[in-house]
């Protein structure tokens, strides 16, 4: 072709005849209607360990480990000396040729990478260890060469990296398949106290409470999907870690008290006659009892006195827990009440804290019922002996049986003991399956405590003002390295997803009941995310179909709806309204209908719902999008009766930036 026209309309003259030449024109969009698979979740899956059910697959298996420990607090150098056995139980298919640990308390050296605005409240020398066995054999803590590629060839144990949050010991000898091996460890850190910033960077105040956290060598978690779980600890990002039994002794000045994780072992030893008779009380009433007031201070008023010398020794037992925190004050009040969990009876909820403080406390033992007798019905009962409220510089932080938390925090930190304490997601990696479902129960629990019915219109549409910031990762990102926006994908947006879900689904009871069976599925087990997608996509099948390409956009992209009204005129009788959703994001068309004054009856159309004498809710589902296109033409037909006005998205589920142009007339439509 000789071309005579200026360039520019020359070049696209001969692009629209390629274009022509290449076949019929391509889809708008194309939408992307599976579940991406990394090649961890296709191992497990190829390897029977999980499956699309979403269920545990046939051969689900996870380590168990129990540890004894003996820890004793000195108050004057603010220290802990612990001797620590742990029994690790590779109930794995393989040979384990190292074990992985856990030191956290290494951030606080200044040497190993944190994450800011998480500052560490003092520098220390962090987690000493002065001896350690494998199986009765010493472990070399100072090898002269680097770790290499196995401890094979070695000829004894040895530990690398033991100045990082996450350390390797090699091993001579493999662990075996569905064998056990014996860890022994003795340690000493200092309790940092000072003036940090953020949760767990400050863990005492001065020499008189101590909050210790992370406070323990731990072996980390080997599973299916990686291996061992070797994520350095940073500070925002939280916990990944096996499921065992705890055998913990506290050595403490006498007239200190001590609580934590599990059951007191032996309070005749350590509880006054007084004590034990109000704690008794407390399970036979519904009010509050005081245990120990502010007057009781000290050996024989707030706790007994030792039978020789000048300290006191708890000791606590927690089954199937997968961590232990505690807290002591040299002037606790220690006040009790309880819970009336269903299917299971009463379990005491005990409070601890600064005689100064008792304000911060007054509600919290009524919030922390709630949530646990509330959580119960929606979910699976409270599956713990006791849950205990401790006093301290971190309040908003939570571990088995223990929520570091006044009535501030307290719905949120009891709803933990759901995720990640019983139904046990790597929070390192997937934040939101803990952090996230808890910010959504937290909304349906603060609705039950009001006295009035949960509100979900909103978050989903909401998530239209973050979608395309540079700074947002998908979901399924490593939250452990969130960045600028780790915040929000860890704790705002899976309430904007499920506020979407039961958009989609038509029934949030629905989709919650969903959720509910999921986590009695997965009782202390390690479940994925893609347990979680198959398991709801299974569970919400006949009412919403398949629900893939909704896991795909809201946990792999950052996409959004954008949907808006192509406006004509809508006052006939069988108007026709054009949809058009701009966002790679699809979504079902809802859209409210609202009728004028007239003589003709409503005939509600197939797919509509009535709601109220002059209005309808009229859907069609999210696959009319699915062939590519981007705008979607939908007949209205109700009798005749005139149309006053439409209105898309009016439950405000969908993301959307700019809701002006989803009415028609135009206006902007208000939530419900």
């Amino acid at each position: 072709m000789r071309c005579t026209l200026a360039w520019a309309a020359c070049l696209a003259l001969i692009l629209a005849q390629d274009a022509r030449s290449q076949g019929p024109k391509l889809p708008e969009r194309a939408v992307r209607r599976d579940i991406p698979m990394t090649n961890v979740i296709k191992r497990a899956m190829a390897g029977g360990v999980r499956d699309s059910t979403g269920r545990p697959g046939r051969n689900y298996w996870q380590l168990r480990t129990d540890y004894t420990i003996n820890a004793r607090l000195d108050p004057a150098t603010s220290r802990i000396t612990g001797r620590e056995t742990v029994v690790i139980h590779n109930t794995s298919p393989d040979s384990l040729r190292s074990i992985q640990l856990r030191l956290d308390m290494n951030l606080f050296t200044g040497l190993t990478p944190h994450t800011a605005p998480w500052v560490p409240a003092e520098l220390t020398d962090g987690m000493v260890i002065t001896r350690m066995s494998v199986d009765g054999k010493a472990v070399n803590l100072a090898p002269t060469s680097g770790p290499g590629g196995g401890g094979a060839t070695l000829p004894e144990p040895t530990a690398f990296g033991m100045k990082l949050t996450s350390a390797r010991i090699n091993l001579p000898e493999a662990i075996k398949a569905r064998g056990k091996a014996t860890l022994e460890i003795e340690w000493n850190h200092k309790v940092p106290g000072g003036p940090g910033a953020n949760h767990r960077m400050i863990q005492r105040w001065a020499d008189t409470l101590y909050q210790p956290t992370q406070w323990y060598p731990r072996v980390a978690v080997y599973d299916d999907l990686r291996g061992w779980d070797t994520e350095l600890y940073l500070g925002p990002a939280e916990f990944y870690n096996n499921f065992g039994t705890f055998d913990v002794s506290i050595d403490v000045p006498a007239g200190w008290i001590v609580s934590g994780t599990g059951v007191l072992q032996n309070p005749n030893e350590v509880l006054t006659p007084t004590a034990r008779e109000r704690l008794a009380r407390a399970l036979t009433t519904d009010e509050e009892t005081m245990i120990v007031d502010s007057d009781e201070v000290g050996p024989g008023r707030a706790t007994a006195a030792p039978a020789s010398g000048d300290r006191l020794v708890w000791r606590f037992h927690a089954d199937t827990v997968n961590d232990f925190a505690w807290a002591t004050a040299k002037k606790f009040n220690w006040r009790s009440l309880r819970a009336n969990i269903p299917g299971k009876g009463f379990v005491p909820v005990h409070m601890y804290y600064l005689p100064g403080r008792a304000a911060s406390f007054q509600n919290a033992g009524t919030l922390t019922r709630h949530a646990l007798e509330f959580y119960s019905e929606l979910w699976f009962p409270y599956q713990f002996p006791q849950l205990t409220l401790q006093d301290g510089p971190s309040a908003g932080m939570e571990y088995p049986m223990v929520i570091n938390s006044n009535q501030g925090a307290a719905d949120h930190e009891a709803a933990h003991q759901w995720w990640p304490m019983v139904v046990g997601n790597n929070e390192t990696w997937y934040g939101w399956m803990d952090e996230g479902f808890n910010s959504y129960m937290n909304i349906l629990s603060g609705a039950h405590r009001g006295g009035r019915a949960p509100n979900l219109d909103g978050p989903g549409r909401a998530y239209g003002n973050v979608s395309g910031d540079e700074n947002e990762q998908p979901m399924m990102a490593n939250s452990n390295y969130g960045g600028a926006r780790w915040s929000f994908m860890t704790y705002s947006k899976a309430p904007q997803m499920l506020s979407m879900l039961g958009g989609v689904v038509g029934s949030d009871t629905a989709v919650q009941r969903a959720h509910s069976d999921w986590g009695k599925a997965w009782l202390f087990k390690h479940p994925s995310p893609w347990d979680y997608m198959f398991f709801m996509n299974n569970a919400l099948r006949s009412k919403a179909g398949d629900l893939s390409w909704f896991w795909n956009y809201w946990l792999f992209t950052t996409e959004s709806v954008e949907g808006t009204l192509v406006c004509g005129d809508v006052s006939g009788a069988r108007p026709s309204i054009t949809v058009r959703q701009n966002g790679q994001m699809p979504s079902p068309i809802v859209m409210r209908v609202d009728f004028a004054d007239g003589p003709q009856a409503i005939k509600p159309m197939a797919n509509s719902v009535m709601a109220g004498d002059k209005a309808a809710i009229v859907t069609w589902p999210a696959d009319v999008w699915f062939a590519g296109d981007k705008t979607y033409k939908a007949q209205l037909n109700f009798g005749g009766r005139r149309i006053e006005k439409v209105t898309l998205d009016p439950g405000g589920r969908f993301p959307d930036k700019d809701v002006t142009d989803n009415q028609c007339p135009r206006g902007t439509p208000a939530l419900p």
